[in-house]
């Protein structure tokens, strides 16, 4: 951090301590997978004015702790696309496993949990003083062939199998 923004960090911290605790939500996740198994992944999230402060000032880094946990779950690259203050937009390439049979593609979706970031993000410092919500109000897993499934306010998400004609 900059030397010139510990000043507005500390005043930040003394505003954070005298009041009640604020909250980061997860809004929507949605996961289109591509033919190729690459999933295409946006997550919109809210944060009070504080977490946008912090945001701001670059103490928490929204993109940069999704792709993290991401890499650390799935043990392959993710490329964030694009970041603003609600929303990350991010691909992870073979996400989906994509096999073909007698004229048949099945894709096969890792299970998500969400557990283990809430876990990371009350490891933080200034844990005490928000309440985290990682588990979407809207999980969307879209599949090529216009196949959806919907999930609402789940800390997990499944494995997914399906299978449509190539």
């Amino acid at each position: 951090m900059h030397t010139s923004a510990w000043p507005v960090a500390i005043v930040i911290l003394l505003v954070l301590v005298a009041t009640p605790a604020t909250a980061m939500t997860s809004d929507s996740l949605d996961i289109s997978i591509q033919q190729d198994g690459r999933a295409d992944i946006h997550f919109a999230y809210h944060l009070d004015w504080l977490e946008y402060i912090a945001v701001y000032l670059r103490l928490v880094d929204p993109a940069a702790e999704l792709k993290k946990a991401l890499e650390s779950n799935f043990g392959k690259p993710v490329t964030v696309l694009s970041v603003n203050s609600n929303s990350v937009h991010l691909t992870v390439d073979s996400f989906a496993r994509v096999s073909s049979s007698n004229g048949n593609i099945t894709a096969r979706t890792p299970g998500l949990s969400f557990a283990e970031g809430e876990k990371i993000l009350k490891s933080y410092w200034f844990a005490p003083l928000v309440r985290v919500d990682l588990s979407p109000s809207v999980t969307t897993i879209r599949f090529p062939d216009g196949y959806v499934e919907t999930f609402s306010d789940r800390i997990g998400i499944p494995p997914l199998v399906h299978t449509w004609k190539a």
